[in-house]
């Protein structure tokens, strides 16, 4: 979630989902193989009355051999742009997607989605009203990893470009065609997927920011399949004219970055007006501040870690997304600070991020107190599960409803700031679960799950709710407030870990958050003020009124703060390390 393009993107509604196009009109019986659509049970335990309503294929100049993976039938009312770029969280805004796994879809064989697939945002094929649709298809392909657990998972990889499906290079999809859908008329629609994504192009080094990209022996051993971890680092000013300097480390947390374009070496076009020429001019404010040594000089670490099941591992360890902690904490960033003169000690680490950064910032201070000297974790994913968004896994029964004895409400996910509900929890849920099953959608509620659950009986994360239903598991929420819970674990270890907390947390939040996530912010503040031996109630800043993303200064705007979050980052992490430094560390190779 972000001000910033590495937070959230306002929960990920920037990832614009959807399919690929339709192709020509075929019967379904000259199909010589059929993949039905699953969304819970198998086609044979659902009503056996389904009709095929999709039949997804591709020839063999695409792939020679079958292949794994989801396909998707998006049905759109424009084509401007694709289909597959418009199905998204907000509900009222989101195209039509169904989706159906296949394994071992062979060339020239066709994937059938039924008419019983559940399907985002209208739930039932049979509850779209007739008319002439825009319609294409894709196929989201799978990498088959036989763990070190010993449980054998079929998952997307990321292929450079931050997990998403829509645009994922070496997918397959189809050109977008007009196409008229009455579910009351039988009838099958054949959608041929003729074009796969390009590649992406690497970024290349300039004088300030270079690009590294490690194979993990972690990861590896975990997933059983070569893994990678990249970094994105910029040098300060006088990097290469003091050889002999060391600096501190401050690691931003976030979503997937490509590069980094937090500043720009040159100034804004003269055509440029509104929020654009603001970003353009504090960007470019930015470089010169930074490449003339106004700002603290240290290394400023981006860390690119996506993997099978998000653009992001939340930088702990997990038991379905691997030791992502210990892969970052002891393999990659003393590779950094080995290769780029960091002094490479925890007095001299700060680490700062917003949204899924911000809980991964506090996260890591928490879980790693002794590594770094500062987290700076701006509207943070849920800090406490009483505050699940708007769920507490604890207490509710149901995530998706607040259920009466005559009637229920459905609980908000997203929200304006007047309160106004742009998506529910239930809806946002089961859009998920048509863009993946076994909670292998690539976005926020399965990655949450993955990451805090533990391993279920199939290989695949152990399910926090019934993903139809919304009812939830007792079981695996007490598993999430033992490991994951952020004000639990603070709670439960402060005897030991107080100590070393004390003067490092500071969170910002908006109290009309997006997502809801001032809730759980709130709750954290009241445990850590009621702290003792030592007492520690950390800084906390809540923006009035503003957005996701509120960063700070305190009185500021969500879109003000965001334009300044890292440089005063920078001042704040530089204050709190010459503070606390130990006798003779050095804090004079770096500050020439």
């Amino acid at each position: 979630m972000s001000t910033q393009s590495n937070f959230r993107d306002a929960h990920k509604t920037a990832r614009q989902f959807a399919g690929y196009g339709l192709a020509c009109l075929v019967a379904l019986m000259a199909c010589p193989a059929v993949f039905r659509a699953t969304a819970r049970a198998p086609l044979a335990e659902r009503a056996s009355a389904a009709q095929p309503r999709f039949a997804v294929s591709f020839g063999p100049d695409l792939s020679a051999t079958p292949l794994d993976g989801r396909v998707y039938a998006i049905i759109s009312t424009t084509n401007d742009p694709e289909p597959r770029l418009q199905i998204l969280e907000q509900e009222v805004r989101s195209q039509q997607i169904f989706g159906a796994d296949v394994d071992g879809l062979a060339p020239g064989q066709s994937a059938v989605i039924g008419d019983d697939a559940v399907g985002y945002p209208t739930a039932s094929f049979h509850d779209l009203p007739p008319g002439d649709y825009w319609v294409q298809g894709v196929l989201n392909k799978y990498t088959t990893f036989k763990r070190s657990d010993g449980h054998t998972v079929k998952l997307p990889m990321d292929e450079g470009e931050g997990q998403h499906w829509d645009t994922k290079p070496g997918n397959f999809y189809s050109v977008p065609e007009r196409v008229h859908i009455d579910p009351a008329l039988p009838g099958t629609i054949q959608i041929h997927l003729t074009k796969v994504v390009p590649p992406i192009e690497p970024p290349k080094d300039t004088e300030w920011v270079k690009h590294i990209r490690m194979q993990s022996e972690l990861l590896t051993k975990f997933w059983g399949h070569p893994m990678y971890l990249g970094a994105i680092v910029v040098v300060p000013e006088g990097w290469t004219s003091h050889p002999n300097a060391h600096y501190p480390l401050l690691v931003n947390q976030g979503h997937f970055q490509r590069d980094f374009g937090a500043f720009r070496t040159t100034p804004p076009a003269a055509d440029m007006s509104g929020f654009a020429l603001e970003r353009a001019q504090s960007a470019y404010k930015f470089y010169q501040d930074w490449s003339t040594g106004k700002l603290p000089r240290m290394l400023l670490l981006i860390i690119q870690h996506a993997n099978p099941y998000y653009d992001d591992s939340y930088a702990v360890d997990s038991a379905n997304v691997g030791p992502y902690g210990e892969a970052i904490n002891r393999e990659l960033i003393p590779l950094i600070e080995k290769q780029f003169r960091g002094i490479g000690q925890g007095w001299a680490r700060a680490i700062y991020g917003g949204s899924t950064g911000g809980w991964e910032t506090l996260a890591t201070q928490i879980f790693y107190p002794d590594d770094y000297n500062g987290a700076w974790g701006a509207c943070p994913d849920p800090v406490d599960f009483h505050a699940y968004q708007s769920v507490n896994i604890y207490d509710d029964k149901n995530a998706y409803w607040t259920i009466g004895p005559w009637g229920r409400i459905a609980q908000g996910e997203m929200r304006t700031t007047t309160g106004i509900i742009q998506a529910t929890t239930e809806g946002s849920n089961r859009w998920e679960l048509v863009l993946g099953t076994h909670g292998r959608s690539g976005e926020q509620w399965d990655i949450w799950q993955a990451v805090f659950s533990p391993v279920g009986a199939d290989g695949y994360p152990a399910e926090i709710w019934d993903p139809l239903t919304g009812v939830i598991n007792k079981d695996v929420a007490a598993y999430w407030r033992e490991h994951y819970d952020l004000t639990s674990i603070m709670q439960r270890d402060w005897m030991t870990l107080g100590p070393k907390l004390a003067g490092k947390l500071h969170v910002m939040v908006g109290t009309a958050d997006t997502f809801y996530l001032d809730h759980a912010v709130h709750l954290m503040q009241a445990a850590l003020e009621g702290s003792a031996n030592p007492h520690y109630a950390a800084d906390f800043d809540y923006g009035v009124d503003q957005p996701h993303c509120y960063t700070g200064p305190p009185g500021s705007t969500t879109r003000e703060g965001g334009l300044t979050f890292t440089q005063r980052v920078l001042k704040g992490a530089e204050e709190q390390m010459l503070k606390t430094a130990p006798a003779g560390a050095d804090v004079t190779s770096w500050r020439y």
